[in-house]
């Protein structure tokens, strides 16, 4: 891994230029994106097993035991990914993918959608819910616990790839972005760690175990779907979209593909 700075204009601060590329090994390419994503499931995986054991955190709701909590990982992992390309494929940039349907499988050359993951990882993680005969509610719940921990090293990563900058601006934080038209902009990726990671964090873990929201299963998925979905709204406001997102009168794909699951938290709530 190098660090470097590109030296900044006048009154901005210098962007931290770290390699893409965390490990090189011979001809495979292990990327900080790709970690990010094994970062974020690993955390989440290693505080469900031992949050899974506290029964007061739970009152009578039934949960995965440990060991159940690794399976969980695998059908949360895979929806993940296959959602997540699909979800890219249908709602943003259906074009590549129409030309060469094996583009679907080279997941290094990244597209991740967000939405679609999600989507996945809630069908994957039902059908778990199913094998186990627990409460589909009650592990979703426990995804969206720690789902804004993985939200959070993922928008690093995207800041150090660096991808997904925001719109172009004057503020003393603003940054100019290897890669970009030279242009002055937000460092959106940061915003969006800020807000659908740490604050929404913040959010369910004190609802958890603070005001016991896991003996309600759905409340927790609810606070997660309705806080992603106004911080994710308020973050494209400074996000520069690519021309496949931007809709009519200033809309997004990202803020309008926001506004069901704002609704459906509102209704589990």
């Amino acid at each position: 891994m190098s660090l470097a700075f590109l030296a900044p204009a006048a009154g901005l601060i210098p962007f931290p230029r770290i390699d893409p590329v965390a490990l090189q090994l011979g001809p495979l390419a292990i990327r900080w994106y790709g970690l990010g994503y094994v970062a974020g499931l690993v955390a989440g995986w290693a505080i469900l097993r031992r949050l899974v054991t506290q029964d007061e955190a739970f009152g009578a709701v039934q949960r995965p035991d440990p060991a159940g909590i690794d399976d969980m990982l695998l059908f949360a992992a895979l929806g993940i990914v296959i959602g997540g390309r699909l979800g890219d494929a249908l709602f943003y940039e259906p074009g590549p993918y129409l030309r060469d349907p094996v583009e679907l499988f080279r997941v290094w050359h990244g597209g991740m959608a967000f939405h679609g993951g999600l989507i996945g990882a809630a069908l994957g993680l039902a059908w778990f819910a199913r094998r186990r005969g627990l409460r589909v509610l009650a592990v979703w719940d426990l995804a969206a616990l720690v789902a804004p921990i993985g939200i959070f090293i993922v928008r690093i990563a995207n800041f150090i790839k660096p991808e997904l900058w925001g719109r172009p601006t004057d503020v003393p934080w603003a940054m100019i972005f290897p890669g970009s038209d030279g242009v002055p902009r937000h460092p959106s990726q940061l915003y969006e760690a800020a807000l659908e990671g740490l604050a929404l964090f913040a959010l369910v873990a004190v609802s958890a175990w603070r005001r016991g929201a896991l003996r309600r299963p759905g409340l927790v998925t609810g606070l997660f779907a309705t806080g992603y979905g106004a911080a994710r709204i308020v973050s494209e406001f400074f996000r520069q979209p690519d021309p496949t997102e931007t809709l009519a009168h200033g809309l997004t794909k990202g803020m309008v593909y926001s506004v069901p699951l704002i609704l459906i938290g509102v209704f589990l709530i």
